[in-house]
């Protein structure tokens, strides 16, 4: 087995790790745990335009690296993350098309293993469609919107992808639902609601479950329309501004990354179509030049060993590498979309604090209206930083894993 890498050193007099995070404030007592972005991103401009240093007073430079060696030089590749004891651990496998007189789908295996009391067996098994995952998303989404919840894959045509019932599509989606159902798994809060019960023990009637849901679902949404009744919200405090900003930045970057890496594949498979045609006038000149027929015979099979490994390498970016940038576009409207709901509990909490103030009579204490919606925004507050900080080490241990493999693979490709 291969030694693992070494991490890279730091292009500062201290590693990324010691960096004051822009998101914190100068008290982080206030703050808690500061959060970690990718430092290949670039900061907002609201951040950047701020004097940042480190504590030695270095100045720090948060413009976007000259260079990739510089870029390298600031990747901390490391694993250092917290291992938690687990007691449960799910799988996605086994996909089976059903055809039905109105409709085709596919279903796959859903297999659970646990010690938690709360489950009657240790070990289950039932098969479930996509649409019973995004009716769990749904579902957590409605019951915990203080908290991310991880995307699922697109519904119905992932780019490039014609075909919803090809061998192709249907292996990448299993590995999406997988990823998915793992990261609700690991999640300290998600891993524990009913919903994920329901989903996983076979004996549960999810239709009934979703009969039960419409209404109150749509009822949901009516309340969290005119929840604010009109207000308007006076400014996003400046960590989750700068949240928002960073996710921005962090979805346009991977956008125009998601294009090169189609324009790759694309160009890889029109050499590949011109390789496989290219062969065969080999093998049939060195059947008309005896003298010839050695070193040509050579040349063709030199070009099929040629076919082979772009043909692995293309499918290696096809099946491994653009998963991972989708799931983190989408990972990103996700975490926008939490932002959107703090802000609207933030702006109903603001509105019901003006309409105290407005009321002339003395009170002794604040109305426990107000009290609870104070709650609600700080509840919010503390779950929306710990999912962010907890995204943020997923993806830098998601990122190193893919761009170290996809060096790797094209190491490989050129060693062949």
């Amino acid at each position: 087995a291969a030694s693992a890498p070494k991490p890279l050193p730091s292009s500062g007099p201290k590693s990324l790790r010691e960096m004051p995070h822009p998101l914190a404030t100068s008290s982080s007592e206030e703050m808690g745990p500061a959060l970690t972005p990718s430092p290949d991103l670039l900061l907002p401009r609201s951040i950047a335009d701020k004097d940042l240093s480190l504590p030695n007073g270095t100045p720090v430079d948060t413009s976007s690296p000259a260079s990739s060696s510089s870029l390298l030089n600031r990747l901390q590749l490391d694993d250092d993350l917290d291992v938690e004891t687990r007691d449960l651990f799910v799988t996605v496998d086994d996909p089976k098309k059903h055809v039905c007189t109105m409709e085709t789908y596919i279903t796959y295996r859903v297999t659970t293993k646990t010690t938690r009391a709360e489950f009657d067996l240790p070990e289950y098994s039932v098969r479930r469609r996509y649409q019973d995952f995004d009716w769990l998303r749904n579902k957590l989404e409605e019951s915990q919107p203080t908290h991310l919840i991880p995307p699922l894959p697109e519904k119905f045509v992932v780019k490039g992808v014609v075909d919803r019932f090809s061998e192709e599509f249907v292996e990448t989606r299993r590995k999406a639902l997988d990823k998915f159902l793992k990261r609700i798994t690991d999640h300290p809060v998600l891993n524990f609601q009913m919903q994920l019960l329901t989903f996983v023990i076979p004996s549960e009637d999810l239709n009934a479950y979703k009969k039960q849901g419409m209404a109150l679902l749509s009822k949901m949404g009516e309340s969290v329309k005119y929840v604010t009744g009109g207000y308007k919200l006076r400014s996003r405090p400046l960590e989750f501004a700068a949240i928002g900003d960073y996710l921005d930045t962090f979805s346009l970057k991977l956008g125009t990354i998601d294009r090169i890496a189609q324009r790759i594949i694309k160009e890889q498979l029109e050499y590949l179509v011109e390789l496989r045609e290219y062969g065969p006038v080999y093998s049939t000149w060195g059947g008309l030049e005896v003298e010839l027929s050695e070193p040509l015979e050579g040349v063709s099979a030199c070009i099929g060993n040629c076919c082979t490994a772009l043909e692995e390498l293309s499918e290696d970016m096809t099946e491994d590498f653009l998963p991972v940038l989708r799931e983190y576009i989408l990972y990103a409207e996700s975490m926008k979309n939490v932002l959107k709901k703090r802000d609207q509990v933030q702006a109903e909490y603001e509105a019901k604090l003006e309409a105290v103030a407005l009321k002339r009579e003395d009170r002794p204490k604040v109305p426990t209206d107000v009290e609870k919606c104070q709650d609600r925004v700080e509840c919010f507050n503390a779950d929306l930083k710990a999912d962010m900080e907890r995204w943020q080490n997923n993806k830098r241990q998601d990122f190193r894993q893919l761009l170290m493999g996809m060096a790797d693979k094209n190491i490989q490709y050129y060693e062949k």
